[in-house]
């Protein structure tokens, strides 16, 4: 789950991380009354979840309040990168006399997380890592001891740093890293880190990404996803977060649903081995009730690009007669006509089996077989 960067920034504060002067906007009066607030030139920045955002015309400058006015009604109800701003960032634009890059982000091939700096940072920090590796410091952090002082001192030395700087940047190292932790980051940034020209540093932008399955550990932001959406994911994957099922959306036009990602990821695999193109990744679980998968169906042929639906269920502590009460209950009650492949084995499998086949619908025993099946009806467009 991505944060906004006000969002992020009240993280920063609250560990001691200093950040510019400024606050939150959603109307052009607001923006004003916060420039006439911070008494100096100000930065009015698009609030909205996509990189890029200087680049694409979402960051401007303001030497007084009227023009940080104008500025956020220029910015306010209009879409950066595909999405919609509805609010904005005004700051106090900072003396600037260098541009750092501090984050801590997953290593996966390492398994554990690695601390990166450079000296050059900006919105040119992935220029500088493709052309010049050798002005960004890697620190892999073992899980065992953690990210430590002379971790970050030994970084801050390498940036060029000394003395009174060098301990105060390192300070901010630290504290970052107890973000990252606490939050159960998988991206927690701060590009650029700004050194001012009084020799401050200052977190003049901030990023925090937060591990989707550690959403349980931080229910705020887990209730704002759900009920206010907010984030990059699909009307379908919020609506899915909604019935607790574990939805992606692809770009293919066969609908998948399984239980267990496992098996979920096999169908995908086998669709593509027959030349299809899976429309989702959807997991109902273990021992999903007839009403979750009933759901689960709905989720499915809400894409309108899906012209077939494969049901692939390996019944364990799932029981495949609720599986096959949940199709029927769903085919009832949506009333849909796209055809539907379905291959069921395991727990009450000839209760399931029965109760589909008195109803019309055929089932399989391979997921080969199914698989196959689905993508010569998906391309024969029926």
């Amino acid at each position: 789950m991505k944060l906004f960067e006000y969002e992020a920034k009240e993280i920063f504060s609250k560990y001691e991380i200093p950040i510019p002067n400024g606050g939150l906007a959603s109307s052009p009066a607001q923006a004003r009354k916060t420039a006439t607030r911070v008494k100096v030139s100000v930065v009015v920045k698009a609030q909205v979840l996509v990189a890029g955002r200087g680049k694409a015309g979402g960051i401007l400058f303001a030497n007084s309040p009227r023009e940080a006015e104008l500025s956020s009604r220029k910015l306010l109800g209009t879409e950066i990168r595909g999405l919609r701003v509805r609010s904005v960032l005004v700051e106090e634009k900072l003396p600037i006399r260098k541009e750092l890059y501090f984050g801590i982000t997953l290593n996966r091939s390492s398994r554990s997380y690695v601390a990166i700096a450079s000296s050059e940072g900006g919105i040119e920090i992935e220029e500088t890592a493709t052309t010049k590796p050798e002005k960004i410091v890697k620190v892999s952090i073992d899980p065992l001891y953690g990210f430590r002082p002379y971790h970050a001192r030994q970084i801050a030395k390498k940036l060029g740093y000394r003395g009174n700087q060098m301990r105060e940047i390192a300070a901010i190292f630290l504290k970052l890293y107890r973000v990252a932790m606490d939050y159960d980051a998988e991206l927690c940034e701060m590009n650029p880190l700004v050194e001012t020209t009084d020799g401050k540093f200052v977190a003049a932008d901030a990023r925090l990404i937060i591990d989707d399955n550690a959403l349980y550990r931080h229910p705020s932001f887990q209730r704002r996803l759900i009920e206010k959406g907010g984030t990059e994911l699909t009307p379908q994957e919020l609506e899915a977060r909604k019935s607790g099922l574990a939805y992606v959306k692809l770009d293919g036009n066969i609908g998948v649903i399984g239980n267990g990602a496992g098996l979920v990821m096999a169908t995908l695999d086998a669709i593509q081995l027959y030349g299809g193109k899976p429309a989702n990744f959807l997991d109902v679980g273990g021992g999903a009730s007839s009403e979750k998968m009933a759901a689960a169906l709905n989720l499915v042929l809400s894409d309108p690009r899906v012209e077939v639906v494969l049901v692939n269920v390996l019944g364990g502590i799932t029981r495949c007669d609720e599986i096959a009460k949940g199709v029927l209950d769903a085919k009832s009650r949506i009333g849909f006509v796209k055809p539907m492949v379905i291959r069921l084995v395991g727990t009450n499998e000839e209760e399931g089996k029965r109760v589909l086949v008195e109803a019309g619908v055929q089932v399989l025993n391979s997921m080969e077989e199914a698989a196959e099946r689905a993508v010569r009806i998906a391309k024969a467009g029926r």
